[in-house]
C-alpha cells in the first residue's frame, strides 16, 4: 500500500477526526478547570497596613483572606510606632488573588547597636566624617592641653567615656575630647 492511498483511506481520516475531536473537547476541559481553579476574574483590594501593629494587620489581611509574610525588620523608622509596619509589597489597594502572600517590612523597638571605632591619636578631621557614616551624630567638642592640635584624645557619650568597640545605638550622639595644641 502506497502513503498516498494510506493518507486518503477512510481509516486514516476516521482516525484524524476522532484525534482533532479529542484534542478540542480536552482542550475545552482544561480551560473549564483553570477558570474554576483560578478564580478567573475574583480579586481582592489590599488594604493599607502602613503604621499599623503586627496583631491587627493579621486580621486585616485575614479578613481578605490574604496571607501575611514578614520580609524584614532591619531599619528603623522613628516617624513609626515600634513593631509596626512601615512598608508592604504589594501596595495599599492594588488587586491580588485570595491566598496571596502579603509582604511586611516591620520596624525594629530602635535603632541598631554599632560598635565604635577606635579614633584615639586621629585628627578630629578624620574622625568626624567616620563617625557620621556609620550614622552617628557628632556632639560637643571639648579641649585639653595637649601638644596635637584637634587630636582625637577621647570620646564621650552622655558624659561619660567611651572605648573603641563599645556598641552603641545608631544616631546616638558623641562628644569629643580634642586637643588644642598648647603643651610641652
Amino acid at each position: 500500500m502506497s502513503l498516498v492511498k494510506f493518507l486518503t483511506s477512510k481509516v486514516f481520516v476516521k482516525q484524524l477526526v476522532l484525534a482533532v475531536v479529542v484534542v478540542i473537547v480536552l482542550c475545552f476541559l482544561v480551560l473549564k478547570w483553570l477558570n474554576i481553579s483560578t478564580n478567573h476574574g475574583e480579586f481582592k483590594s489590599v488594604p493599607d497596613l502602613t503604621g499599623k501593629s503586627l496583631g491587627v494587620a493579621q486580621i486585616e489581611l485575614e479578613q481578605e483572606t490574604l496571607t501575611l509574610e514578614i520580609q524584614d525588620s532591619a531599619n528603623y523608622n522613628p516617624d513609626y510606632p515600634k513593631f509596626s509596619v512601615i512598608e508592604q509589597e504589594p501596595k495599599a489597594g492594588s488587586q491580588v488573588k485570595e491566598d496571596r502572600k502579603i509582604y511586611i517590612t516591620l520596624n525594629p523597638s530602635g535603632y541598631r547597636k554599632i560598635a565604635v571605632p577606635d579614633l584615639r591619636q586621629r585628627t578630629f578631621r578624620q574622625a568626624k566624617p567616620t563617625l557620621e557614616a556609620l550614622g552617628f551624630k557628632i556632639g560637643k567638642t571639648t579641649y585639653i592641653d595637649n601638644i596635637g592640635k584637634d587630636m582625637v584624645l577621647g570620646l564621650r557619650f552622655e558624659g561619660n567615656p567611651i572605648a573603641a568597640g563599645e556598641q552603641l545605638s545608631k544616631t546616638s550622639t558623641i562628644d569629643f575630647v580634642l586637643g588644642n595644641g598648647n603643651g610641652n
